[in-house]
């Protein structure tokens, strides 16, 4: 196997395997953790530690430690959050949240550097083009992490669908269910009653043993970069300084396309945050339990990362516009059923029917938003990115911030509220584009293209 190759290959397993744990904690948080709102303030604090090491850490770790061991060491960042949740408190949580989120932007950063300087190295040898064969390997790790999703949400499913207590959950607890869900401690004590202890640890060590897989297979198998490839990678690090790079992300906000699409950047984290911190919990959790949220965060997962390949083929037909408002529409119906439905166990399969449609929806956020600032932001992206990172971050840090704090209805109306500014803003960064070049074909060409190597999520 040609070794950069084979290079591409152990990062893209390391990322599964690491990622694996972390999916599946994360859609257990806020049902796992439910006392005082536990679970959803470490993501919160997840995402805002994230922020900060966005802006500082990467350059400096990745110059500093090579991309290999900044991989590894970040990702042992991601192993303290699961041990962390062997003692889930205020003191062992948030400590540990704060870690992985810091470890979170060297992770990424360091993974695309990597991957860009083995595809132009492997070009050069061959003789080929390094845009394609970087495509090329960027496309070989998406589609094996894509699925981490699927599996970590499938081990917490099977491990805790072998709880001997099987409750039934009556009429009174469900009438807490649902988008008027009860503000209490006490409540839905029955769908949502705690897994015994060892099947808590059961998974919990599952999840810790696939963290130090991931570390272990990076530490052996992953090859440092060569001497002259890092020197040639630094010196693009460097070109800008830290604190002009964190200075490019604010500049950036003048240019008003930027500001107008907040709006839609920050709707992407707080559509995501929705569906895994507050669907699972007075929703899926409250009626059914919480061996059910793993099979229904698969759902998502699998028809996300399908959708995701659909739209990015069909696109080049259809263009971004109709994609955005096919998105706009299953959002807007899924927040009105939600709001109108009350869930209960004989409902089975409508369970998963928001989560398939969420997915959807979710699909186009992601494909078509990272690759609208890569087309606007053609000359600035990464500043266009960071901001990316940045405005969606804190979408996550306020919709888990707010989880315990307001009931499921009210955060559904702040969604179709938030999700029709977006549209509106969008629409106008639409018609900005079609003024200023009009009946330009570039747009509409480039658009169709991937996104790039850095719009990824954590």
């Amino acid at each position: 196997m040609e070794r950069n190759l084979k290079n591409v290959l152990v990062i893209s397993f390391g990322f599964l395997l690491l990622f694996t744990a972390y999916a599946g904690l994360q859609s257990l948080q806020s049902s796992l953790n439910s006392e005082e709102g536990l679970g959803v303030a470490s993501l919160s604090v997840v995402y805002a530690a994230l922020i900060l090491s966005s802006m500082f850490l990467p350059p400096i770790l990745i110059e500093k430690l090579g991309c290999k061991w900044t991989i590894a060491i970040s990702m042992c960042c991601y192993i303290t959050f699961s041990l962390g949740n062997f003692y889930a408190s205020w003191y062992t949580l948030i400590p540990t949240s704060v870690i992985l989120g810091l470890g979170g932007a060297p992770l990424w950063s360091a993974k695309c550097t990597y991957l860009t300087i083995a595809g132009t190295s492997y070009a050069e040898k061959a003789g080929k083009n390094a845009k394609d064969i970087i495509n090329q390997y960027f496309g070989i790790f998406f589609l094996v992490f894509q699925s981490s999703g699927i599996w970590g949400n499938l081990i917490s499913s099977l491990i805790l669908s072998q709880s001997s207590t099987k409750v039934e959950i009556s009429e009174e607890d469900l009438e807490c269910c649902g988008a008027y869900n009860c503000l209490t401690d006490t409540t839905n004590t029955t769908g949502s009653a705690k897994p015994s202890n060892s099947l808590v640890y059961t998974l919990l060590g599952v999840y810790t043993a696939s963290g130090v897989l991931a570390v272990l297979l990076v530490i052996v198998f992953l090859d440092q970069i060569k001497s002259d490839q890092a020197e040639t990678e630094k010196g693009k690090l460097e070109a800008p300084s830290f604190w002009s790079t964190f200075l490019a992300t604010f500049r950036h906000l003048k240019d008003k396309r930027q500001c107008l699409l907040i709006p839609l950047t920050i709707y992407s984290g707080l559509e995501q945050g929705f569906l895994s911190g507050d669907y699972t919990k007075v929703y899926v959790t409250c009626a059914l339990g919480i061996q059910y949220v793993g099979y229904v965060m698969i759902c998502f997962a699998a028809v996300d990362s399908l959708c995701s390949l659909l739209f990015g083929k069909i696109s080049q037909f259809t263009g971004r516009k109709l994609l955005f408002a096919l998105a706009t529409v299953t959002n807007t119906a899924c927040i009105i059923a939600l709001l109108l439905w009350k869930p209960h166990p004989k409902q089975l399969a409508v369970f998963f029917v928001f989560p398939a449609l969420w997915g959807l929806s979710d699909a186009v956020w992601q494909t078509q938003t990272n690759g609208l600032y890569g087309i606007l932001f053609e000359k600035h992206k990464e500043a266009a990115f960071a901001n990316y990172r940045l405005w969606e971050s804190l979408g996550f840090v306020i919709a888990f911030g707010y989880s315990t704090k307001l009931q499921a209805y009210i955060k559904l109306y702040i969604l179709l509220s938030v999700l029709v500014l977006s549209m509106v803003t969008y629409g106008a960064v639409e018609y900005i584009e079609a003024k200023s070049s009009p009946g330009t074909p570039t747009a509409t060409k480039k658009e169709n293209g991937r996104p790039s190597p850095e719009e990824t999520r954590m």
